[in-house]
């Protein structure tokens, strides 16, 4: 009898192996992910702003009107480089994702303030252009591969469509939390308040209910964005405004310091599946 495995086999297993180092690149979803995303995206807000609005002076009466979009302009080239090695990586790589995801979410914070203020679309405006996005992004995604399902993030093609579309969320998260916290005069604290009972809500659907699980990933991962945002803007913004009026660059670097210390001291699994 043959023992050898056939040639079908042997490219079935090499395809498997492809397939499994690729998924294995994204972390499990636990509550760690899910605090690291949080201060994450707040450092996305106040790492933004201290480009935009501290060193390129977009607050300040030497304002040109162009601060957000070369702020923009910036963290789109750093977006598109990392998201082109995240893509790359044969493994999961804990700094290189969660460095994918800052990325993202200083883009995000740009993005959305370039919209809302420097084009005149407002907070209203913009939040519906950018839930547009996100919604386009998330369709043509089910439309081109049959899934939004993060499970399925083990093709390049797909991890395309994941990172367009959390950076989409992280944009549309911003002019939510900005919207808010400013238009409706509930404050920063008082819009956290809202962002985190919906996380709540959100976690309660997961854990009490058959809800789909595709559709409460995506509305955590677009909630905690606004939340990260609000907090950031609490950190940095004026006393006159609600804010503990911290430095943009103190606040950022302390944000960056907590992150790498739990990234280090707390490891990180692959996922076995895709989220």
């Amino acid at each position: 009898m043959n023992n050898r495995p056939s040639h079908n086999s042997t490219v079935s297993d090499e395809i498997g192996k492809s397939t499994s180092e690729l998924v294995a690149k994204v972390p499990q979803v636990t509550l760690l992910f899910w605090i690291i995303k949080i201060l994450a995206t707040t450092l996305g807000e106040t790492g933004g702003d201290a480009v935009t609005m501290s060193w390129l002076g977009e607050t300040t009466a030497q304002a040109k009107g162009t601060g957000y979009l070369i702020g923009t302009a910036i963290f789109g080239i750093i977006f598109i480089a990392v998201v082109l090695v995240q893509i790359k990586a044969r493994k999961f790589h804990p700094f290189l994702y969660w460095l994918t995801i800052v990325a993202t979410t200083t883009v995000g914070t740009t993005l959305a303030d370039y919209c809302d203020r420097s084009l005149g679309i407002g907070y209203t405006g913009g939040s519906a252009i950018l839930l547009t996005c996100v919604l386009a992004s998330l369709l043509i995604w089910r439309w081109s591969t049959g899934s939004i399902s993060i499970e399925t993030v083990n093709t390049p093609k797909v991890e395309i469509f994941y990172w367009v579309t959390i950076m989409f969320s992280q944009t549309l998260g911003t002019a939510l939390g900005d919207w808010v916290a400013d238009t409706n005069d509930m404050g920063y604290l008082g819009a956290a308040g809202i962002f985190g009972g919906l996380l709540l809500i959100t976690a309660l659907l997961y854990y009490l209910t058959s809800a789909s699980r595709v559709i409460l990933f995506w509305a955590a991962f677009v909630l905690t964005r606004p939340l990260g945002a609000v907090v950031g803007d609490f950190l940095d913004k004026p006393h006159a405004q609600g804010g503990l009026a911290l430095s943009r660059y103190t606040a950022s670097l302390s944000l960056l310091v907590v992150i790498v210390a739990l990234i280090l001291l707390f490891r990180q699994k692959p996922a076995s599946k895709a989220h």
